[in-house]
């Protein structure tokens, strides 16, 4: 009887202290846009103009950004910004003039991510004999970036994106 009574008032306070903790909250507010992008020509120079992405079309280049703000008074530390790239489109490139943070990608949604250039394991038949390797992988294969912000002041506000392409 012992033995059975230590793990049940075990699991009892487990579940008292359960009800009392309170979830982390992060003060934090992410906003996510989702932009056109056109390049048109000004006095005879090429410009990009963005315009929201109301209606997009097979080719289209838009630039996807998350605005990351700290609405707390306490500075946050590592915080993961994860950010799938959309169905129906591939990924081209880091979008310009963001933060300066490195960027890590996913080839399987979002699972797992190292920074690039990320490697793949392919199995292929030479000769006749069917040998594994290590290649690169497209940046048209991510399906997810991740960024890590080592320290977010309180009230600061960064930016962060890519480019994609509608499929």
């Amino acid at each position: 009887m012992k033995h059975r009574a230590a793990p049940t008032l075990l699991l009892l306070l487990g579940l008292a202290l359960a009800q009392n903790a309170s979830p982390l909250k992060l003060d934090l507010t992410l906003n996510l846009t989702l932009n056109l992008v056109k390049t048109v020509t000004e006095n005879g120079r090429p410009v990009e103009k963005f315009t929201p992405a109301t209606q997009n079309f097979p080719g289209d280049v838009l630039s996807q950004v998350v605005t990351v703000t700290n609405t707390g008074s306490k500075a946050l530390s590592n915080v993961r910004i994860p950010l799938n790239v959309p169905r129906n489109t591939v990924y081209l490139a880091p979008e310009k003039g963001m933060a300066d943070l490195q960027a890590q990608y996913s080839i399987d949604g979002g699972k797992t991510f190292a920074p690039a250039p990320l490697k793949k394991t392919v199995t292929v038949t030479e000769n006749g004999k069917t040998t594994t390797r290590q290649v690169d992988v497209k940046p048209s294969e991510y399906q997810a970036v991740r960024w890590t912000v080592p320290n977010l002041a309180p009230g600061q506000t960064l930016k962060l994106g890519y480019r994609i392409q509608v499929k």
